[in-house]
């Protein structure tokens, strides 16, 4: 029995390359989810240094990954973090390289008032184990500051009240900065305006603020939000310039609030705190001056009576004067007699030194001293002579010993030999420089003969769409946008021509045409 080969099955089923079944399944998955909002907790956030943001949204049983593009991710008003409840919004496609499907999110908010009060209270953990929040780190604010910097919106009643309220105190000079107080802006702009105020000369053209008031009248959570972020109170933190925070109304509580200096629960109370009142200032002076005058004439009263009481007890100078008086005449009656005898005792005392004194006996030591320097003398002369006699020689046979011949040979001879080393060490030098510079050359030789950019410049174009390189027609004729690079920039079609970057990637895979 012959055996008969049975065909195939599935033989008649067309055959799709491995990147048109992935543009076939991109295609069916944006159309029919061409713009969706998922709500989910943001799980792994991944910020790569190109500043897209790489995240994955997940429920209790499934998980999806998200992008984020660079561009998108500058204008969004709130950064995703890790363990966040949020609501993103975009569109979901598919990424070929890795046989996945993701969500590009244009828009991301937190899902609800929860989610927000969770953010704020994770960040406020995380600051207050920082140490920021630390009352021993808080400075007291200057009394009387001369310069004031207020940090607020020019256009609304805040910067009104607290120039009225300083006004009506006491007027001082106000610098203000102005920040859009609500919106994407917010938290940038309030930033640097604390630095910038901060980063001002004491004493320059602009003066620097001796105090800082960072003000915005009150609203809801989300209006109040910048005021939440971590930049803002990082940078209320870091000022060396004492800061009052004054956002909001009494019953709102903002993350700079617990890292300023000193929080007012109004922008006009923040004014009241920054200056005394002129007024009762001056009172209060007027008042002190008063008790320091009184104080001074009751102290001088009571210095003279005491004055006056202290004389009545004292004695009259006349029976001050009475004892030492007598004391002197006592005295100045036995100062003639005691003169008298000390005159005699002398006169006996030389009288007796001057028996035992005679000519005889200073002729005989006069002698005895003579004898004594005339041998000292004799010995003196010989002594000498030998003592120069003993150094000279010793002159003499140092002076032997020492020969300049042998020492000027020497000196010739190491200089010859500096000269050799000297002359071998720049040839060292040469050969490796010359060394180097022919690596070098032949390194850049084969860069340029192995990067892609040379066969541009022969004609050829490297065609791209959606960031993916295309290599072959049928995906070119199904892209919605194509990127093609030349050797002199690259071109859109239906776009702009991007300019010639000095240092391209070579494509990852891909077909040079």
């Amino acid at each position: 029995m012959d055996l008969i080969d049975a065909p195939d099955e599935g033989l008649n089923s067309p055959e799709f390359t491995v990147t048109e079944i992935s543009g076939a399944i991109k295609r069916v998955i944006e159309g029919e989810f061409g713009h969706v909002r998922i709500r989910g907790e943001v799980g792994r956030v991944s910020r790569p240094r190109s500043g897209h943001i790489y995240l994955d949204l997940k429920d209790d049983r499934s998980v999806i990954s998200g992008v984020i593009w660079k561009g998108v991710s500058a204008r969004l008003q709130t950064q995703p973090e890790e363990g966040m409840e949020v609501v993103a919004t975009g569109r979901v496609t598919t990424f070929g390289g890795q046989s996945k499907y993701q969500i590009v999110i244009e828009d991301i908010k937190p899902a609800g008032m929860g989610a927000l009060m969770a953010l704020l209270e994770k960040r406020k953990k995380t600051l207050e184990a920082e140490g920021l929040f630390d009352p021993a780190r808080k400075r007291p604010l200057p009394y009387l500051p001369e310069v004031i910097g207020v940090v607020t919106s020019p256009s609304g009643a805040v910067i009104r009240d607290i120039l009225h309220r300083l006004r009506d105190r006491f007027p001082r000079k106000v610098l203000i900065w102005p920040v859009a107080v609500q919106g994407e802006k917010c938290a940038p702009e309030v930033t640097r305006a604390i630095a910038g105020f901060n980063a001002l000369t004491p004493g320059g053209a602009l003066p620097r603020p001796d105090l800082l008031i960072v003000a915005r009248g009150g609203g809801s959570v989300e209006d109040l939000w910048g005021f939440n972020e971590e930049s803002v109170a990082r940078a209320a933190a870091a000022s060396e310039i004492p800061l009052i925070s004054a956002v909001g109304h009494e019953t709102d509580t903002t993350l700079i609030d617990y890292v300023s200096d000193k929080r007012a629960p109004t922008p006009t109370a923040a004014a009241e705190l920054a200056v005394p009142v002129r007024h009762e200032l001056i009172a209060w002076l007027d008042g002190q001056d008063a008790r320091m005058r009184q104080a001074l004439s009751q102290g001088l009263t009571r210095r003279d009576q005491r004055l006056r009481d202290m004389a009545r007890a004292l004695p009259r100078a006349e029976a001050l004067l009475d004892t030492p008086r007598q004391r002197l005449d006592m005295v100045s009656t036995r100062l003639g007699p005691a003169l008298i005898a000390g005159v005699q005792r002398r006169k006996v005392r030389l009288a007796d030194i001057s028996g035992s004194l005679r000519p005889s006996t200073l002729r005989r030591g006069l002698s005895t001293e003579a004898r004594r320097l005339s041998d000292t003398s004799a010995r003196l002369g010989p002594a000498l002579h030998r003592a120069i006699a003993r150094n000279r020689e010793k002159l003499v046979a140092t002076t032997r010993r020492f020969r300049p011949a042998a020492l000027q040979q020497e000196r010739h001879r190491k200089l010859r030999e500096f000269a050799q080393l000297s002359q071998r060490l720049s040839d060292a030098g040469q050969r490796n420089v010359a060394a180097w510079r022919t690596r070098l050359e032949a390194a850049e030789r084969l860069r340029r003969t192995l990067g892609y950019e040379a066969t541009l410049e022969r004609g050829f174009a490297v065609v791209r769409s959606a960031g993916a390189v295309v290599t072959d027609s049928k995906t070119a004729k199904t892209a919605q946008t194509l990127e093609i690079q030349f050797a002199d920039g690259r071109v859109t079609v239906g776009g702009k021509t991007a300019p010639r970057k000095s240092s391209a990637k070579p494509p990852e895979q891909g077909s040079l045409f």
